[in-house]
């Protein structure tokens, strides 16, 4: 076929391979087949594309997506949550269990994988059989069929012992341990975080030490047992603390955040929108700073999105709604703004953030630019600034927090 592209012009961001200037990509049948500095690849026999002002970055990856199939594909179906995927520059996702049924036999497993299109999606399965709590999952036999975590995100393991059988038994088999921190005997019916703002709203509050401490305990048992334990969704200065101190210890710990995280705060409640509401919920400004601070100093090693579409209709009731929101599409540009904008983190970092640490996270080829590989490349426009709106979404949900609000930096393609 012999198909040649010339990607000429671009600030060429990698941190995984060391890049970051401005480099020419020449792309042959969809492989990287020459990366070089700029005007030095010979445009002979190519199309060539003009890219100058834009950044290239590795497909984005994202180790937190509900993509609702199967059993709630009204609120998202995998293709659709590919779609999201893809128009947020997100190349690889890691899809989360919490369907119906769970995702918790090899037949779940490659029924997502055979489902997507447009990205490539690794499944987590269950860490207990149907999520009870009570049997671990066949690992092996789920690995084999493709998932590269387990997780009962959304219901958390109580009990500790099992807890502690399941990162051994994970750890064997190959496969990340994600946790969900959360006591529910702790959080009793709590609806937002627990504070001034549900004091004032009259709401049931979301003690913050429910998520300090399953964090703490997932610590212990991580240095208990020496295998690696993943912290989802971090969204306290508790957590953060005692991840930074684990960390300091040489504990095999990573954790992630959301962008929603770094930028939104319960004051957002005072407007009674349940696309503010989200498990964890949003909580103070010491936490965002607190938050903020862990990305960029690398107490918190990635950046995802914990997608979770739900219906319009869902959501419609403050009180009765389900947690979740959106954010595939918007992650990129809230997070430039949040951090870039504000001259808290550079742009390598910020890509490195979204691509190669979350990918070392699961044990998955991504986040990287490199000649033989394909080309598995975002193209972003860091110069636009625009009211983030409902028709840049293309997930089946429009639970969005961050629609109405300016953002920085656009997604402009994924070269897949």
């Amino acid at each position: 076929m012999n198909d040649k592209l010339l990607l000429s012009g671009a600030r060429v961001v990698s941190p995984a391979d060391g890049l970051d200037g401005m480099y020419d990509i020449l792309i042959t049948d969809g492989i990287i087949t020459q990366i070089a500095p700029q005007s030095s690849i010979s445009g002979d026999d190519c199309r060539i594309k003009n890219l100058e002002g834009k950044v290239i970055a590795p497909g984005l990856v994202d180790i937190h997506v509900h993509l609702r199939d199967p059993g709630f594909t009204h609120k998202e179906d995998v293709v659709t949550g590919c779609a999201a995927a893809k128009a947020g520059g997100f190349s690889t996702i890691v899809s989360m269990p919490n369907t119906n049924p769970p995702i918790d036999t090899p037949e779940l497993v490659r029924y997502v994988i055979e489902k997507a299109e447009g990205c490539r999606v690794y499944p987590s399965a269950c860490i207990t059989v149907g999520m009870a709590g009570e049997q671990l999952c066949d690992y092996t036999a789920l690995k084999a069929a493709g998932a590269v975590a387990v997780t009962d995100d959304g219901k958390p393991v109580a009990n500790r012992e099992l807890m502690k059988k399941a990162m051994i038994e994970a750890a064997k088999a190959g496969l990340a341990v994600i946790s969900h921190c959360e006591d529910l005997d702790i959080i009793a019916g709590g609806k937002i975080n627990k504070g001034r703002i549900s004091e004032l709203l009259g709401v049931p509050g979301m003690d913050r030490l429910s998520e300090d401490s399953i964090t703490q305990r997932e610590i212990d048992l991580a240095e208990e047992t020496g295998c690696p334990v993943h912290i989802a969704h971090v969204s306290t200065r508790g957590a953060v603390e005692a991840i930074r101190k684990a960390k300091a210890k040489g504990i095999p710990v990573t954790a992630e955040t959301g962008p929603h995280y770094m930028m939104l705060t319960e004051e957002e409640l005072l407007r009674k929108d349940a696309n503010f509401r989200m498990n964890p919920p949003l909580r103070e400004q010491a936490d965002v700073d607190a938050v903020i601070e862990a990305v960029c100093d690398g107490t918190i090693d990635a950046i995802a999105t914990d997608h979770a579409p739900h219906a319009p209709e869902e959501k419609a009731d403050f009180l009765s709604a389900p947690n979740g929101i959106i954010g595939m599409e918007s992650s990129f540009a809230a997070c430039y703004t949040a951090l870039i904008t504000t001259g808290k983190m550079t742009l390598s970092t910020l890509i490195q953030r979204m691509s190669a640490a979350p990918a070392k996270i699961v044990g998955i080829d991504a986040g990287k630019i490199v000649e033989g590989a394909a080309a598995d490349l975002v193209l972003i426009d860091t110069t636009v600034e625009r009211i983030f709106s409902r028709d840049e979404l293309r997930s089946r949900s429009v639970n969005c927090p961050f629609i109405g609000r300016k953002l920085t930096g656009k997604v402009e393609r994924l070269l897949l």
